[in-house]
């Protein structure tokens, strides 16, 4: 008997119907001789109209309050979920983050995991329940507060209870049938990935890739989980994240390696924004003093480019990019240590997208960055930023030139799928 920890996202529990669905994909993994976890995101798009709902009452709601309106759709779903899961004749027993152990900091709205201590879970699923487990929260170790995780919280809280019980493996079951060398919503025939290293997983998750979010991969990487990632609307082989590749059953040839493509991916981002700090001095110590007072303020950045010194002016311009969201609390803590930073103007443009390609072969084969500018500049894209990897290369150019130009790149490295086009089952590739 193995242990499965499943995760359910918003599309998959939609509605009633997609609930008693996922109930008998549930139901058929503990008929298989499972011990099943399943973790579960509020119903369809529930979070965003709490949110929603609360801004109505107050424009910026307290952070704990929050917290404890948002995980009441997680709740509602779980309960939903253990409800169909008795209907079809199985013992089922549902549990908040906080009963399941999921022990967090006591930072509201993006908390993030300390520990996982799953003994109620472990009971349960020992006695022959199936276990529901409300993804996205948590409490605090030190207040006792209910906390939530974040965007990809319920991906995260699935990983986590995943090592802590020490499952065999985490099942992703989203509203696509795996993770694509594109996003299927820009590009039609991307192709479905059959196995991916957490390496070149987390660069596209880190690039924009919204199947699996970037704190999950971390995680299932540093304890070595393998995830995989599968549609809940099929029956479908995913895709399987993993250190090592897997080894897959097919009926003509038996048992066949997966191996890694030279090209994992083509990833795009247009959540981002970038700010200039304009007329820096080009002096030891100015980068330090902007980026010390960026992270005073919490706030994560992505890319970071400086430009050449002006010879006759001794003054330069930094330029970095970070979510659109946190683009107001940056501007306005450089402009509160703008005379300890000594620079003339910032400058704010939020209609930018980012680009990246990501592959672990791009190392050892030359010619990749070429034909990656090749492919934009056939596409009359241009440039405003690049940074590079090992393993990827990413750009920043025009919001709107995005979609041709993901489109122009997943071509020019022949990614582009010869048969049906990638389907999108819950219509948010998410």
């Amino acid at each position: 008997m193995g242990l499965v920890v499943q995760k359910y996202g918003g599309s998959s529990v939609a509605d009633a119907e997609g609930i008693k669905r996922v109930a008998k994909r549930i139901v058929e993994a503990k008929q298989n001789g499972n011990q099943v976890v399943a973790v579960v995101s509020a119903m369809g798009d529930t979070t965003d109209e709490l949110i929603d709902l609360a801004e109505q009452v107050s424009p910026m709601p307290a952070g704990r309050e929050l917290d404890m309106l948002l995980t009441a759709g997680e709740r509602i779903s779980m309960a939903l979920l253990a409800m169909a899961i008795k209907k079809l004749g199985h013992e089922a027993q549902s549990f908040t983050g906080s009963q399941a152990g999921v022990i967090t900091d006591s930072v509201h709205n993006k908390a993030r995991i300390i520990d996982v201590t799953p003994g109620r879970i472990k009971t349960s699923v020992d006695e022959g329940n199936i276990a529901i487990v409300a993804g996205f929260q948590g409490v605090s170790q030190d207040t006792k507060d209910i906390t939530t995780l974040g965007r990809g919280g319920s991906d995260t809280t699935a990983v986590a209870l995943a090592a802590a019980l020490d499952a065999d493996v985490c099942e992703i079951y989203t509203d696509v049938d795996g993770v694509f060398t594109a996003d299927p919503r820009v590009v039609t025939k991307a192709r479905k990935i059959d196995w991916i290293s957490f390496e070149d997983m987390l660069e596209l998750a880190a690039s924009g890739s919204k199947v699996l979010l970037h704190r999950c991969v971390e995680y299932a990487r540093r304890y070595n989980i393998p995830i995989h990632v599968r549609s809940s609307f099929s029956g479908l082989q995913g895709t399987w994240v993993s250190s090592e590749p897997v080894v897959q059953k097919t009926q003509q040839q038996g048992e066949k390696q997966v191996e890694q493509a030279l090209i994992s991916g083509v990833a795009h981002d247009t959540s981002e924004a970038k700010v200039t700090v304009v007329g820096v001095p080009d002096k030891p110590g100015e980068a330090a003093a902007i980026f010390r007072t960026i992270a005073d303020a919490e706030l994560n950045i992505d890319m970071v480019v400086q430009n050449v010194s002006a010879a006759s002016t001794g003054l330069t311009d930094i330029s970095f990019t970070l979510p659109k969201t946190d683009g107001r609390k940056a501007i306005d803590a450089l402009e509160k240590n703008r005379a300890g930073i000594g620079f003339d103007s910032l400058r704010y443009d939020d209609q930018i997208g980012k680009i990246s390609l990501v592959g672990a072969g791009m190392k050892t084969n030359p010619g990749v960055t070429a034909d990656f500018f090749s492919a934009l500049s056939d596409a009359g894209v241009n440039i405003e930023l690049i940074s590079t990897s090992e393993i990827r290369i990413s750009v920043v150019t025009r919001a709107d030139d995005v979609p041709e130009a993901v489109r122009a790149v997943h071509s020019a490295f022949g990614l582009d799928s010869d048969s049906d086009e990638a389907v999108v089952y819950g219509g948010t590739g998410r």
